[in-house]
């Protein structure tokens, strides 16, 4: 066996840690944008052309689609480290939270900071050289955001509405890059269905955290009665919404009308099942729940197939 003498000091390659410590750096960066929220969230920009059926039959409306969803995604992922700069002493009493890359030291607050401009910058760059309209839907979405990390969060129900307006700015962006017209009856269905994941989010943290657990400033003015009404009626009018606007997508005895009443009960199924998981208080991450639970999964396949098909035929 060696003595001490001949294994100490061993050499130490400066540029080989520099290199594996930038490596590192920039894989948190990664991470704190939350590529799986961003990605999930920001297909709501697809929705507008593929339901007016413009995405399936017009390669005309691609190039915008596409535009505005990558400019969605570097937006919205610019925030997500804005917001995760300021909610640090937050984030860090939650036990998920917690393990984000600021909270838990591994990303630096400058280098975090220096990334959100980066992002912030090339999306509204790109969104102003594809249309200055859907520039002024982007800078509105970042308004409202910067409204809502530095104030609006910690106001009940002005907080819940806040997000609930982002999936529909997605959906909106949508339809203007690709100069498709956005179907009213859909936006509605989109802010319910996004209210009610909202403020099941809200029911679950305050079911499984308390509201004095100091994660979330404006639980301590909610209360899981008002939470639980406010999800149960927003699931339910979302689901009487979609068969309203399903009706509506096609003319009545035609086969894109049956496709489009066929998906009701699926998506009725589809809320109905999350709708268990912020019962038991297990909603507080909305993507874990959706990337985890293999039924909704296939719910939510079987929901997309007549969807698809009353699309195309309509």
């Amino acid at each position: 066996m060696a003595s001490t003498s001949e294994r100490w000091p061993v050499p130490v390659d400066e540029r080989a840690l520099a290199t594996a410590s930038r490596g590192r750096r920039w894989y948190a960066l990664l991470l704190g944008t939350r590529p799986r929220q961003a990605l999930t969230k920001n297909l709501l920009v697809l929705t507008a052309p593929a339901l007016g059926g413009q995405l399936l039959s017009d390669a005309a409306v691609v190039p915008g689609t596409l535009v505005a969803f990558v400019a969605f995604v570097t937006l919205s992922s610019a925030v997500y480290l804005v917001n995760d700069v300021r909610d640090v002493e937050l984030d860090r009493c939650h036990p998920t939270k917690s393990r984000r890359p600021i909270a838990s030291g591994a990303l630096r607050v400058p280098f975090a900071l220096g990334g959100a401009m980066v992002l912030a910058a090339g999306g509204l760059g790109l969104a102003l050289w594809w249309s200055p309209a859907l520039a002024v839907v982007l800078l509105t979405y970042v308004l409202v955001q910067a409204a809502y990390c530095t104030h609006l969060k910690h106001v009940p129900g002005v907080d819940m509405v806040t997000v609930v307006s982002g999936f529909v700015l997605r959906v909106v962006a949508g339809g203007v890059a690709a100069a498709v017209e956005v179907s009213v009856p859909f936006v509605v269905v989109v802010g319910l269905a996004a209210l009610f994941m909202v403020a099941g989010k809200r029911y679950s943290e305050m079911w499984m955290l308390g509201a004095a657990a100091g994660t979330r400033s404006s639980l301590a003015r909610y209360s899981l009665r008002s939470l639980r009404v406010v999800w149960a009626l927003s699931g339910a009018f979302a689901v009487v919404g979609y068969a309203v606007a399903a009706t509506g997508l096609a003319p009545l005895g035609s086969a894109a009308a049956a496709w489009a009443i066929v998906s009701v009960p699926l998506f009725a199924a589809g809320m109905a099942r999350y709708a268990q998981h912020v019962r038991l208080g297990r909603a507080g991450s909305p993507e874990r729940v959706v990337y985890g639970d293999w039924i909704l999964q296939v719910l939510g396949a079987l929901w997309l197939a007549p969807l698809v098909a009353a699309v195309v035929l309509a």
